[in-house]
């Protein structure tokens, strides 16, 4: 895990209040728009899986900056559908700055030289293709944004609007939103769907590990089906997630 020093765990915790204090009370469009206008200018990324949620996230975010940093994880493990449903939202949304990361090759070809790292510790595979690609990719930036929603469930039942961790400020601006105004928002917006969709899947990561889910309410009952794990580990961190060794 990256390591973090008490000089930024403080200075973040600071900036929390500040923010809160602030903007606390939005969420949505109206917190996202200072935040990325003033409070956090040039200090402040997307993270998006691209998933069947994604685009209503990045349809705000593009209406207040196009170019705003987007990171794509592409796990090399993502769904075909995935990368072009990328594909399309990048070109119908107008977004200007996507960085795809990848794993370090250094790391798969020793941890996992024949990808199948995922059916012996799927928490490995998560850090090697995904936790440690994001930290190095959010390295320079103060600030990220993610898509959590309360309504998917698990860990993510209490989330807050705004929150510190690792040393950063995390954003969920939809974090209170329920899966009927996400619904309702993409059709006012005109949105496409990621075309898996209209198969049944809810939660779309790895190929490997997801699955559609036995119960539709379940969110996130297709991610890790039958294994107690419910997160990669990208939002758990010092805060919660033991990573392998490394």
């Amino acid at each position: 895990m990256a390591q973090v020093c008490y000089g930024e765990v403080m200075s973040s915790v600071k900036l929390l209040e500040t923010l809160k204090n602030k903007y606390g009370h939005l969420e949505g469009e109206a917190l996202l728009a200072p935040l990325l206008n003033n409070e956090l200018q040039g200090r402040i990324a997307l993270v998006s899986s691209f998933g069947t949620e994604a685009a209503l996230l990045l349809d705000i975010v593009a209406k207040i900056d196009p170019s705003l940093p987007v990171i794509l994880l592409d796990t090399q493990m993502l769904f075909p559908e995935t990368l072009a449903y990328h594909a399309l939202l990048k070109s119908e949304l107008g977004l200007k700055n996507i960085h795809i990361i990848y794993p370090d090759y250094v790391d798969t070809s020793r941890r996992d030289p024949d990808g199948t790292l995922w059916r012996k510790d799927t928490h490995a595979c998560c850090y090697i293709r995904k936790v440690k690609p994001l930290q190095k990719a959010l390295k320079n930036f103060d600030a990220w944004i993610t898509g959590r929603k309360r309504f998917q469930g698990g860990l993510r039942t209490n989330l807050e609007l705004l929150e510190a961790s690792d040393g950063k400020i995390k954003i969920n601006p939809l974090a209170k939103w329920s899966a009927e105004k996400i619904e309702k928002e993409f059709k006012a917006r005109n949105l496409p769907q990621h075309p898996l969709k209209a198969a049944g899947y809810l939660s779309i990561g790895c190929v490997p590990c997801t699955s559609i889910p036995d119960n539709q309410n379940d969110q996130r009952g297709g991610r890790w089906k039958d294994q107690e794990k419910t997160e990669c580990g990208i939002h758990l961190g010092a805060d919660g997630c033991i990573y392998p060794n490394r």
